[in-house]
């Protein structure tokens, strides 16, 4: 699909949780209050307390509001007659492994993901260890905000240094233990050097204790928080110092990861950087090989580039895409019943072994393949990456993109003249007052010219 209009959805909740700033609606303290208060109440209404009190998990990265943040959840909840079981500073895959398999009712994390430490936000995760289906959130966003949702202040108590502390410790190597059992069958990890770039966020301690348990030599950089510099010109979204770091080292493979762990991309030994496409082709032909992918099928997004699809057709594999954002991407791929899926970012989903799109799990899977089957340069060699583009158009709405007459024609007659040699896609972001045009082709040119013209179009139509 070109249009994506997606970003229609609930007034809190968007693609990824409920996102803000800290201290102004809709992360003020009673609001806050009220999510604990309306996740306990829907967990007790739809008898998912599984047992006489519900059992929610908080997590959180390293961001200096999360504590607090934590602890008006943990209020709300305590009103609701649930308990509030703090797992301190955890990667947010790593709450809805802990979830799913720990017995917990839900699990909450605090975390804004790759944006800066000013952000903030809050995502709901059921007892699959998935995200709440839309109707469940519009549920529990309903609470939320009405009138007669009874906010938790003076009803609830809640251990204040409980929730700040770091949580449980053998919480934390249980997750670690279930990444170790997804190391490929044959691969040996003790004495490869890796490069792991925290993202000073939820992995600064997990990922290194992760890969040294297993043998790996670690130069571990960006892995010390101090609650301001998370995603701080490091991590996924600045991976200059890890490519830097692998050429230092002569290390085999640079990961870096983002805030909460929930992404990686890679670096070859040459540090040539490798995002979420060439995870994909990579993990894709060696599952193939292995009879292990699933409808030799791989669900990507709109964004995946042409380059993907292209080397994926060489191997006898299927490129489905669908609408930008895991949720979409994992229920594609129930549907299809395929079990590899994920994004550009590095958010790839591994449905085998994990409920959710894991960093540390996916930096698991490429370390191990690349033990197995050589260097990463070689594994994703033929992947020609299509010159892209994005341009972000501030708006000031955000109505359907096909009822902008001049905008939808200009989208028409770039798709005629692209033709199979590219693409367009029209989208808005689900969290920014953001409209995203994205234009690839063979032709850099070509890419120049759309991405002018239907930027200047939206501008035209709705720029703020």
């Amino acid at each position: 699909m070109a249009l994506d209009s997606t970003y229609m959805a609930k007034q809190l909740f968007g693609t990824d949780g409920i996102r803000g700033v800290p201290g102004t609606y809709p992360l003020d303290n009673e609001t806050l209050e009220r999510v604990g208060f309306a996740l306990g109440q829907y967990l007790l209404a739809h008898g998912l307390n599984q047992g006489a009190r519900a059992r929610v998990l908080i997590g959180r990265d390293t961001r200096e509001s999360g504590p607090h943040i934590a602890a008006q959840i943990a209020l709300g909840l305590g009103a609701s007659g649930a308990e509030a079981v703090p797992a301190g500073v955890l990667t947010t895959p790593g709450v809805a492994w802990l979830v799913s398999r720990e017995g917990f009712s839900a699990g909450v994390v605090i975390s804004a993901s790759h944006n800066p430490y000013q952000d903030n936000g809050v995502k709901l995760i059921s007892a699959s260890g998935m995200k709440f289906p839309d109707a469940a959130e519009a549920e529990i966003e309903s609470v939320i905000l009405s009138s007669k949702s009874a906010a938790s202040r003076g009803h609830g108590t809640v251990n204040r240094a409980e929730i700040d502390h770091h949580g449980d410790e053998k919480l934390h190597q249980d997750y670690l233990a279930g990444l170790r059992e997804a190391v490929l069958p044959g691969a040996k990890l003790a004495g490869m050097k890796v490069v792991l770039d925290c993202a000073n966020g939820a992995a600064s301690e997990l990922g290194p204790q992760l890969f040294r348990s297993l043998g790996a030599k670690v130069t571990a950089i960006h892995n010390t928080p101090d609650g301001r510099n998370i995603n701080k010109e490091c991590g996924s979204l600045h991976p200059e110092s890890m490519q830097n770091g692998v050429l230092e080292a002569g290390a085999a493979l640079g990961v870096a990861f983002d805030g909460d762990a929930d992404r990686a991309i890679f670096a070859t030994a040459s540090g040539v950087l490798v995002n979420g496409d060439g995870v994909l082709l990579a993990a894709g032909r060696y599952m193939k090989s292995k009879g292990k992918l699933k409808g030799d099928a791989i669900v990507g997004t709109t964004m995946a580039n042409l380059g993907l699809e292209r080397a994926l057709e060489t191997s006898g594999l299927k490129l489905t895409r669908t609408d930008v954002g895991d949720r979409y991407v994992l229920e594609e791929m129930r549907r299809d019943g395929a079990n590899l899926g994920g994004e550009q970012s590095g958010h790839i989903l591994f449905l085998d072994d994990a409920t959710t799109g894991d960093g540390m799990l996916t930096a698991v899977k490429m370390a191990s393949l690349v033990s197995i089957a050589g260097p990463l340069d070689s594994l994703v060699a033929d992947l020609k990456i299509f010159p892209q583009k994005i341009v972000n158009v501030p708006v000031r709405s955000k109505p359907p993109l096909e009822s902008l007459p001049e905008v939808f024609r200009q989208l028409k007659e770039a798709e005629t003249v692209l033709g199979r040699s590219g693409r367009v896609v029209l989208r808005y972001s689900g969290t920014e007052a953001l409209a995203r045009v994205m234009v690839e082709a063979e032709r850099e040119q070509d890419v120049l010219r759309w991405t002018e013209k239907l930027a200047s179009a939206l501008r035209s139509a709705i720029g703020a």
